[in-house]
């Protein structure tokens, strides 16, 4: 277990190392992955059971990044997690790369689910968690999604499965940062409010700041205690969350710095230029 400031460390260098790889790859999607890297290295550090040098550890738990489009930032937390060496991270979107635009199951170890498509992660998730309630398997299956994914309408389908199936071992993490390709969520097609649709498909919600660790560590906590029913965790985050010319900006969804942008995170992330 690491310690609140262990962790925000290793989400500081999380972030420098997804923006290099981006940086190197001349593509990628900062924005989204800042704003959900605390979320990853809370979960990956201090509360899944996982292990690297097994990942295909038969008892682990599960994580899907349904927004699959924050790439960068699982490969830089599973890397630090030790799934593979961080300096591969700087092969993101290369030719013969394990790590892909969109995160493959395939390729990269770690990886549970093949998404990028919005809404598919979500329902692979609670396929998963349905498989191991009938299995009989005690294990967690989290589920990191957007909130301009929540337009989907395949998340609500789902939804509603698993509220009937009373999944009780099925988490679900919005990433709640108000901004998608296209600008506020709330122009695009309104979603809020988050934890009451929740509420009302038959899941538990909670709300916590998702950039606070030892309140994201207080929610998975308070979570884990439902016993009859999905839970959601509403996460309110900053897209691009530690660069200042990032933050609340759509227009680093998709987006490359160049090298003078580069220099100027690491300069505010705090690492070597």
């Amino acid at each position: 277990m690491k310690t609140v400031q262990e962790l925000n460390e290793i989400a500081r260098n999380v972030r420098i190392d997804a923006l290099k790889g981006i940086h190197a790859a001349g593509a990628g999607h900062p924005g989204g992955s800042f704003s959900v890297t605390d979320i990853l290295v809370s979960l990956y550090f201090n509360v899944m059971n996982v292990d690297p040098e097994h990942p295909d550890m038969p008892d682990r738990d599960r994580l899907v990044l349904s927004k699959g489009h924050a790439a960068p930032a699982l490969y830089a937390t599973l890397a630090h997690r030790g799934y593979f060496d961080p300096s591969e991270l700087l092969t993101l979107r290369k030719l013969g790369s394990r790590l892909q635009g969109h995160p493959s199951m395939e390729l990269c170890p770690g990886v549970e689910m093949s998404t990028g498509s919005l809404g598919q992660g979500f329902s692979a998730a609670v396929g998963m968690a349905i498989a191991d309630k009938l299995d009989g398997k005690d294990r967690r299956t989290f589920v990191v999604t957007g909130d301009g994914e929540l337009q989907e309408g395949i998340v609500w389908e789902a939804a509603l499965s698993a509220a009937k199936h009373g999944l009780s071992n099925l988490t679900a993490v919005v990433d709640w940062n108000n901004l998608q390709i296209d600008g506020r969520v709330d122009d695009v097609k309104k979603v809020d409010p988050i934890d009451a649709k929740f509420e009302a498909f038959g899941w538990e919600t909670f709300v916590c700041d998702g950039h606070d660790m030892q309140e994201l560590l207080d929610t998975y906590e308070k979570a884990f205690r439902i016993k009859d029913k999905p839970v959601c965790i509403v996460a309110k985050t900053t897209k691009g969350k530690g660069v200042s010319f990032m933050e609340d900006k759509a227009g680093w969804h998709g987006k490359a710095p160049d090298d003078e942008q580069l220099a100027q995170a690491l300069i505010e992330l705090g690492g070597d230029r």
